[in-house]
C-alpha cells in the first residue's frame, strides 16, 4: 500500500494493488462465513418470534445510525472524504465481532446471531442505498461522491458477492454438516476477525507518517461517532423496553460495524480515497476497543432477567 499526499485529507489516495484488494475480499468472505456457519434458518424463525426487537435493530441500524451520523458530520465540519467515511461506515452491517462481545457482556447471544444474520441479509440492499442517499445530500461528501460517478448497483455486487455467496455456503454447511460447522465457527471466525486487523495494522505501519499526520483529523469523529453508535443500540433498547439481556445484544449490533467491509468499498469503488480509508481503518480498530471495555464492565455485572415480550 502506498500513499500519495497533497495538502489536505480529501487530496489524500491510498493505492491497493489488485492482489492487496482481493486479499481483502477474501478475509470479508471469511468474516461472513464465520457468521454463517454459527447461523441457521431457526435463526431467522426466532427473528420472526420478536419482532419488536428485530423492527428496533432494523430501524436502529439502517435509519437512525446513518442520519446521527449525518447529524454528526455537520455538526463537526468535517472534510467531504471524511463524512462520506463516517456514512459509508454507519451504513456497514454489524459483523460477528458484535456476537463475541455480547457472549462476552453475558447478554442474548442468540439474538445477536439472529440480528446479525438479518442484518447482513438487509445491508446487501440497503449499504448502498444509504451510501448513495445520505452521500448525495451531504453539503461536502456529495462533492466527493459525484468525482466517482457511484453505480449502486454495482456496490450492490460487490456486497452481495463478498457477503451472499459465503453467507449461503456458510449456512448450508451449517444444515449439511452441524458438528462439522460447530467446531469449524469458532475456528475460522477468530482467524478472520485477527487476519482483518493484521491487515488493517499493516496498512497503517506501512504507512505511518501519513497515518500520524492525518489521524487528529478523524480521531475525535470516529470517537464520537462509535460513542454514539454503541449509545443509539443502547437506548434504543431500553426505550423499548427489551429487556437487560437482549439490551446488551442490542447495544453491540448497533455499535459495531464490519468497518472491513467498508474498507474493502473504499479501495473498490473510491480510489482509496485517504479520508475515507483512515476513517474505515481507524474505526475497525478503536471499535473493538471500545466495545471490549463495554463488555468487560458489563461482565462483571449479572444482567436481569426482565419479563418482557420482545
Amino acid at each position: 500500500m502506498s500513499v500519495l499526499a497533497a495538502g489536505d485529507i480529501d487530496s489524500v489516495v491510498l493505492n491497493f494493488d489488485e492482489g492487496s484488494l482481493d486479499l481483502l475480499r477474501y478475509v470479508i468472505a471469511a468474516i461472513m462465513l464465520g457468521i454463517a456457519l454459527d447461523t441457521k434458518v431457526a435463526d431467522f424463525r426466532r427473528a420472526l418470534r420478536k419482532p419488536r426487537a428485530m423492527a428496533v435493530a432494523i430501524a436502529a441500524q439502517f435509519v437512525l445510525l446513518p442520519a446521527i451520523t449525518f447529524a454528526l458530520t455537520l455538526l463537526l465540519q468535517v472534510q467531504g472524504s471524511v463524512a462520506l467515511g463516517m456514512i459509508l461506515v454507519a451504513a456497514c452491517p454489524p459483523g460477528n465481532v458484535s456476537n463475541i462481545l455480547t457472549h462476552r457482556a453475558r447478554g442474548d447471544v442468540a439474538l445477536s446471531v439472529s440480528m446479525t444474520a438479518v442484518g447482513n441479509v438487509l445491508a446487501i440492499f440497503l449499504m448502498p442505498l444509504n451510501v448513495a442517499f445520505w452521500g448525495s445530500i451531504h453539503p461536502t461528501a456529495s462533492e466527493k461522491l459525484r468525482e466517482f460517478d457511484l453505480d449502486a448497483w454495482s456496490m450492490l455486487g460487490e456486497i452481495a458477492f463478498v457477503i451472499g455467496v459465503p453467507f449461503l455456503l456458510g449456512m448450508a454447511v451449517s444444515a449439511r454438516f452441524p458438528t462439522f460447522a460447530a467446531k469449524a465457527h469458532p475456528v475460522v471466525s477468530k482467524v478472520a476477525v485477527l487476519a482483518l486487523l493484521a491487515f488493517i495494522v499493516a496498512g497503517l505501519a506501512g504507512n505511518w507518517s501519513i497515518f500520524v499526520d492525518y489521524i487528529g483529523i478523524v480521531l475525535l469523529a470516529v470517537f464520537l461517532h462509535d460513542a454514539l453508535a454503541l449509545a443509539l443500540g443502547y437506548s434504543i433498547a431500553r426505550t423499548a423496553r427489551l429487556d437487560s439481556y437482549s439490551t446488551r445484544a442490542m447495544t453491540f449490533e448497533v455499535g459495531i460495524r464490519n468497518a472491513g467491509l467498508g474498507l474493502l468499498i473504499v479501495f473498490a469503488f473510491f480510489d482509496g480515497l485517504g479520508g475515507m480509508a483512515i476513517v474505515a481503518a481507524w474505526w475497525g480498530i478503536w471499535d473493538i476497543i471500545a466495545g471490549l471495555a463495554v463488555a468487560t464492565w458489563w461482565a462483571r455485572h449479572t444482567p436481569v432477567r426482565e419479563d418482557v415480550t420482545v
